[in-house]
């Protein structure tokens, strides 16, 4: 009997590794290294098309509307979860691991993280680490998502589905590696969003049987609630990568092209006041003036209220004074 070729044995062993790898971040990563030790071969910075599957067959699946069609219950789970999920992103992911511009209970740290990780977009340390290096090197070269270096398909969605997207940078989070919780979110990152697709089938198979007026089903539960819900919030995310750089207005004259606009911070709770952020990352709150619609911020100041956080860090007077509009 001949042997295997090389080649399709080496397709399988990557077929394991990369199996692997979907439900166990940390897995297999020396392997990947042997193959691209260094960045200068590229293949470090090429899309792994073979890890990247899960990512395009949820895109696929929303597809499933066609079949399973549609129902104001469905509709409003998908618009619930968006809203719920992109709170934790901003607030959470982005303002809180990302720049530590409040302080929370470790309880409350968790139960944030875990709705974060429900998003698809990996796990709080990954989002963290990876976006501190993005502030650290803004629009140059060593950004991992710059449009004006790379182009706009790339910052919006091909620089995470490479290898080196896929891994987390230690050295940019300490202060959050210490915790045994979040590194377990970020190496297991596929259990939560698992569960949550599992939970919305659940729920709709229930409400079939128990609540038929609502017209609903799993089927079509988990189609708009989870595949819809989640492909919308992962592109309404990563606008602030691609378009944020490139649409708007510069109030604040900073190394980057960072820009505010009104339109993606009315998509992303706030994240869109993006020249005010890159100018002063530091503080909780992203719109500047009155009028320039925060809802992150203000849900921040409600989980003040009720005690949930605390030492929401303002925006400096000097910053302030230094603003032209």
């Amino acid at each position: 009997m001949p042997s295997p070729s090389p080649t399709r044995s080496s397709f399988a062993s990557r077929l394991v590794a990369t199996s692997r790898r979907w439900f166990d971040t940390q897995a297999a990563f020396d392997q990947a290294d042997r193959e691209h030790p260094d960045g200068a071969t590229g293949g470090r910075h090429r899309i792994d098309w073979l890890r990247a599957a899960p990512f395009i067959g949820m895109h696929l699946a929303c597809l499933m509307v066609l079949w399973v069609g549609v129902s104001t219950t469905a509709v409003a789970v998908a618009v619930a979860l968006y809203a719920i999920r992109m709170f934790a992103l901003t607030g959470f992911y982005h303002r809180y691991f990302s720049h530590r511009t409040f302080r929370a209970s470790r309880a409350v740290q968790f139960v944030f993280a875990l709705i974060g990780a429900s998003s698809v977009q990996r796990g709080p340390l990954w989002w963290a680490a990876h976006h501190r290096n993005h502030h650290r090197h803004a629009d140059t070269v060593a950004d991992p998502h710059s449009p004006s270096q790379r182009g706009f398909w790339w910052s919006h969605a091909g620089w995470f589905l490479t290898h080196d997207g896929f891994r987390t940078d230690w050295e940019r989070i300490p202060d959050l590696a210490r915790y045994p919780e979040l590194r377990w979110l970020d190496r297991f990152d596929t259990v939560v969003p698992v569960l949550l697709a599992a939970a919305l089938y659940g729920l709709g198979a229930t409400l079939e049987r128990f609540a038929p007026q609502l017209d609903t089903n799993g089927p079509q539960l988990l189609a708009w609630g989870f595949f819809v819900s989640t492909v919308v919030l992962f592109h309404a995310t990563v606008t602030i990568n691609s378009l944020a750089h490139r649409f708007g207005r510069r109030r604040f004259e900073t190394r980057d092209d960072s820009r505010n606009n009104l339109w993606l911070a009315l998509l992303t709770f706030g994240e869109g006041w993006h020249n005010n952020h890159h100018f002063f990352p530091g503080t909780a709150r992203q719109g500047f003036r009155w009028w320039e619609v925060d809802l992150t911020w203000y849900g921040l100041r409600l989980l003040a209220t009720l005690g949930l956080v605390h030492d929401l860090k303002p925006v400096p007077t000097w910053v302030l004074a230094r603003m032209r509009s």
